[in-house]
């Protein structure tokens, strides 16, 4: 028991000489107050005065968030235009024969893996370089041009002047213009489908996207003539669809009808798609991805004033046109038709993309109206000229191409979201802007036109056009 107390008296010795030092530290602002009435304070560290913030880094900071805001919605648009690929490959597939699934779905996806290589090997330097005012020659291959982004700071120079209005890198700016160039061969694979060759039509594209498109697009986009002439295109009436339309036309001539299509009355045999499910959500996929086609052609936030109206003026045309298509293919078939609907709404679009920044949301309804009436007597009317266009290609995008294009000059409104294009004829702007509408619409058609006929025709006599 004298033992047991004996450890127990020596640990407890030990554990109070092990905490004594802590004991006797005070905490910070706890000292005893005999010391607190002796001790001198100690002054608290004063911390060395920072180098006033100048104007010049605050104008720094502000161009920086600028810019990357601007980066961020130039390529968030973009993913959105890329998005309209499953748009397309669904409403062609649907409106075409189960059998030909495959092909069809096999071109619509390996068309924008064409469009990459081909815009990035000459299509950007042509349609974007500085050169003259048909096609560009600085920094033609391999987009190797110096960027001439403002982000870039004292390298603000490059070979792509023509882009200088939007302050984004040159890869962003790349990107947004790529997925636009990679629509217009889209375009070209449904008025075509279920009887081309699959490598007849990856080589045309090639060719579509690689010289075509960029010359025309360097022509209105790129500091061209046309440009200079006073021609607006905000998004691409004429730029994407017209240019897809009239490729089309040209090789819906020479490929002739699927077997079947006309009987030899002349009247027509339908072939009716497979899957309208499928082609009614590959409309929506469309008509969401248009979001990103027209309000990312701003290619800048700014205070978002426009970027608002482009939306609604964009969605509006769309709407109306579903109305209108739906009232007039009624009348004329005796009941509704959900292709004409769907088309319908692809028509707004297209025609609305031209004009979308420069008209009241009034006159995009009003173009909205017209497109919806205009696709169903194109479709009609191309059935009549026995030239086969199995999904309405034609229709929607090279004849309201035409219409969205010539609208700018019938009812644009000078400055409406900053741009000035003068007033259209509709509001008392004379003919002016309407006849540099309609030279673009012939020039960009011709050209376009005899060029693609060309192409085809090397490859029908080359490597063959049509499958067997």
């Amino acid at each position: 028991m004298k033992k047991f107390i004996g450890i127990s008296i020596m640990m407890i010795c030990l554990l109070w000489a092990a905490a004594a030092p802590a004991l006797a530290e005070e905490a910070p602002g706890q000292a005893s107050p005999a010391l607190s009435q002796t001790a001198t304070p100690t002054p608290a560290a004063v911390p060395a005065p920072s180098a006033p913030v100048t104007q010049k880094a605050l104008d720094d900071l502000k161009s920086s968030l600028s810019v990357g805001m601007d980066t961020v919605w130039v390529l968030f648009t973009a993913f959105l235009v890329f998005f309209m690929n499953l748009g397309f490959a669904m409403v062609e597939s649907g409106l075409c024969r189960a059998k030909n699934t495959v092909n069809i779905l096999a071109k619509n996806f390996i068309v924008f893996a064409i469009a990459s290589a081909s815009f990035w090997i000459i299509g950007w330097g042509l349609m974007f370089g500085n050169g003259n005012p048909f096609a560009g020659l600085e920094g033609l291959f391999f987009a190797s041009g110096a960027d001439n982004s403002p982000a870039m700071g004292n390298a603000y120079k490059g070979a792509y002047t023509a882009l200088n209005w939007t302050g984004v890198p040159m890869w962003a700016k790349f990107f947004f213009q790529l997925v636009f160039a990679g629509t217009a061969a889209t375009i070209v694979s449904g008025a075509v489908a279920e009887r081309i060759k699959f490598h007849s039509f990856i080589f045309f594209s090639f060719i579509l996207v690689g010289i075509m498109y960029p010359i025309t697009g360097h022509w209105i986009w790129g500091g061209g003539f046309l440009q200079s002439m006073g021609m607006f295109d905000f998004a691409g009436s004429t730029v994407v669809h017209s240019v897809g339309g009239w490729s089309a036309l040209a090789g819906v001539i020479l490929l002739g009808s699927r077997y079947g299509k006309y009987r030899a009355d002349g009247s027509v045999n339908p072939i009716i798609g497979h899957s309208m499910s499928m082609v009614t959500l590959g409309g929506l996929v469309l008509w969401f991805g248009w979001f990103g086609f027209n309000p990312g052609s701003t290619m800048a936030v700014g205070d978002g004033s426009a970027i608002a109206h482009i939306a609604v003026t964009t969605n509006t045309a769309a709407a109306m046109a579903i109305l209108s298509s739906t009232v007039a293919s009624w009348l004329i078939q005796k009941k509704p038709d959900l292709s004409m609907i769907i088309n319908g709404a692809l028509a707004g679009l297209v025609a609305i993309t031209a004009p979308c920044a420069f008209v009241s949301v009034g006159s995009a309804a009003v173009i909205g109206l017209i497109a919806g009436v205009l696709v169903v007597f194109a479709v009609l009317m191309f059935d009549k000229l026995k030239l086969d266009d199995p999904v309405g290609a034609l229709s929607v995008h090279l004849v309201n191409g035409i219409f969205g294009t010539l609208a700018v000059g019938l009812f644009a409104q000078d400055k409406i979201t900053g741009t000035a294009t003068g007033n259209g004829l509709l509001f008392g702007g004379g003919l002016k802007l309407l006849a540099a509408q309609a030279a673009g619409v012939v020039t960009v058609g011709v050209f376009t036109f005899v060029v693609a006929f060309a192409v085809f025709y090397m490859i029908k006599k080359v490597m063959g056009l049509r499958v067997s």
